[in-house]
């Protein structure tokens, strides 16, 4: 049977739902999607295994859940898991359950119970970043790493801005590195952002070096900036990945004495905001650094910084 061709005016609007349709799954990251859709189905096969129905949840349903995940799960696990639920039952065009008051009553008891206060990585500060630098070997890994980490602390770099960059993002000047991110997390609507990394004071810690020796090494000229390396010291030509960054962040500490479980990725961000702070650098000229949009956030690194620096009993004569 021969298909019916749509009138010009419904396939244009077909194509415009479609078109839509693809707009408002751009309008989340990636990984954000990918987050909603797991805690989705982790909701969703409880509820199955429960006899529960999942859309629409009750309140009901929704505090019984919260309260099991709170025997074993993190206060953050849980309010994403509501928040991903909530995006669900908005999404099907039913009422979120967990704009419940008895809801959000359970969930406040328990945060008081469980506690907020994230178990933080340390930051690497620009006293352990030097320690991590010279323990890499020579080889081209180490110069990739010295390259990876050095940049991504003079940056403050997500992980994601990271392994995002290309070779044609990365510009050298008489002044130092620009660095165009074309997106990141706090820029999801692709406007653009440009970093400057100054020269170092020694070339071994030196940001700028160090990237033009990785470059020069690997033969970049285009494509990836950060790639990774097999264990026959062959560069391929594929993106690092994010959790990439993490492991070298930890095994750059296992080089020098460290302990790895007390870093990660975020070290190196959270460690530009620190040391930043500690040597007094204004928090307007820090967040321009970092990039961040809230000022309660870099305040978290900056109150680090600044324990001892402005530090009421360091005053008083003891």
């Amino acid at each position: 049977m021969t298909e019916l061709a749509l009138p010009p005016a419904a396939a244009a609007l077909a194509q415009a739902a479609a078109q839509a349709h693809d707009y408002a799954e751009a309008a989340k990251a990636p990984n954000t999607r990918r987050a909603y859709q797991a805690d989705w189905r982790a909701f969703t096969t409880w509820c199955d295994e429960h006899g529960r129905v999942s859309l629409p949840a009750s309140p009901e349903t929704l505090i019984l859940y919260i309260s099991v995940l709170a025997e074993s799960r993190k206060v953050s696990t849980i309010q994403r898991r509501l928040s991903s639920i909530s995006v669900a039952h908005q999404l099907a065009g039913h009422p979120s359950p967990t704009h419940d008051a008895h809801v959000r009553t359970v969930m406040q008891g328990i945060r008081r119970t469980k506690g907020t206060a994230p178990a933080a990585k340390e930051p690497a500060v620009t006293k352990v970043l030097k320690a991590m630098i010279e323990a890499l070997p020579v080889e081209a890994i180490g110069v990739r790493d010295r390259a990876l980490l050095l940049l991504g602390f003079a940056g403050a770099f997500r992980r994601s801005e990271l392994v995002g960059l290309d070779v044609a993002d990365v510009r050298e000047t008489s002044d130092g590195l620009v660095v165009t991110l074309r997106a990141s997390k706090t820029d999801q609507a692709g406007e653009g952002m440009k970093k400057g990394i100054p020269y170092g004071s020694t070339p071994r810690t030196c940001p700028v070096r160090a990237l033009r020796a990785w470059k020069e090494l690997a033969g970049l000229t285009a494509g990836p900036l950060f790639r990774p390396i097999n264990r026959h010291g062959q560069i391929r030509p594929q993106r690092l990945t994010g959790h990439a960054v993490a492991t070298i962040v930890k095994r750059a500490a296992t080089l020098a004495g460290l302990d790895p479980a007390h870093f990660s990725g975020h070290s190196l961000r959270a460690g530009l905001a620190t040391a930043a702070a500690q040597a007094g650098v204004s928090e307007r000229v820090i967040m321009q650094q970092t990039g961040h949009k809230s000022l309660p956030v870099l305040r978290r690194y900056i109150r680090e910084g600044s324990l001892f620096r402005e530090n009421a009993a360091a005053q008083v004569g003891l």
